[in-house]
């Protein structure tokens, strides 16, 4: 699992997936919280203002929106929000704005304000990405567009063919596709002149560093040291030190460490299983080790962080 992979890990069961329905005058304030939402747009129109980003999006145009602060998404450019989703997908209204209609359930995986509305949105959310991914978050702006003829949008089809049953196993569907849409949008952002990728990611171009990426984030229970990583990559361990160093912007054993700790916060935070288990799956000898290390670089102890979560 690489930290891109790591993204959708845990993955997106039980990820909130609606289909909304809207005719105008509409307009949202979304205040969930969550770090991370797609929306695209099947049909009609739709403008997101997300911090000092904004930007309109047609049919096969998807939306990547970094949180948790608040966005809004409406008709038109400069609508006054008429309602404000918050944590839970509870809807109130915002009060002093009239003329609007009301909003509320049409359906199964179904909202809005006219179940025939010109317009029709697919939004899914992301509570809890892994926290092997925040840098790969922390390099994404707030707001991402990506249009069709630069992603594979057909995706958004076999959504929206999937969205209206209730078959044994939908969910599970739903959520694999949201991650597929997920992720291809994702590496497609990465791939852009504009974008400015965390270092790890453009160093796994690199034949030596790769392999040592690879290595590391595949096994991080292995006990690494550069000289294996070097004969892994059937380098000198100058070299590897030397190159590695360079391209990721820190020393080996220091990646190996925060890749360690990244894994272990993920197993603390989402799963029951004890902290002797956790350290050895993530390469330490036991509990006293992995606190050790987690006080000395995170600052807190691993039982603080599962207590926190």
């Amino acid at each position: 699992m690489d930290p891109l992979g790591g993204l959708l890990n845990p993955r997106a069961r039980g990820a909130f997936l609606l289909r909304s329905l809207l005719s105008e005058p509409w307009s949202m304030r979304i205040e969930d919280e969550a770090p991370l939402t797609l929306v695209a747009v099947v049909r009609g129109s739709a403008h997101i203002e997300a911090g000092p980003a904004t930007a309109q999006i047609a049919p096969g145009d998807v939306a990547i929106v970094c949180g948790p602060e608040p966005y809004t998404v409406a008709g038109s450019a400069g609508r006054r929000p008429q309602v404000a989703i918050g944590p839970d997908q509870v809807c109130r209204p915002i009060p002093g704005v009239t003329g609007a209609r009301a909003m509320g359930p049409l359906g199964l995986r179904s909202w809005g304000n006219d179940p025939d509305g010109a317009t029709m949105l697919l939004t899914g959310t992301y509570h809890s990405p892994a926290e092997i991914s925040r840098s790969l978050l922390a390099a994404l702006p707030a707001l991402v567009v990506l249009r069709p003829g630069e992603w594979d949008s057909g995706l958004i089809r076999h959504v929206i063919h999937e969205v209206d049953r209730d078959a044994p196993g939908q969910d599970v569907i739903l959520d694999r596709l949201l991650d597929l849409i997920l992720i291809t949008a994702v590496r497609t952002w990465l791939a852009r002149p504009e974008a400015h990728p965390p270092r790890w990611y453009t160093a796994q171009e690199d034949p030596l560093v790769g392999t040592a990426l690879t290595c590391i984030h595949a096994r991080p229970e292995h006990p690494w040291t550069v000289a294996a990583l070097a004969a892994e990559a059937r380098c000198s361990r100058a070299a590897m030190a030397r190159r590695f160093t360079e391209l990721v912007g820190v020393p080996p054993m220091t990646y190996l460490t925060e890749w360690r700790l990244s894994c272990a916060a993920d197993l603390l935070t989402h799963s029951d299983a004890t902290l002797e288990t956790i350290a050895r799956e993530v390469g330490y000898a036991g509990p006293f080790a992995l606190s050790a290390a987690f006080k000395r670089v995170r600052g807190v102890s691993p039982s603080t962080l599962r207590t926190r979560a």
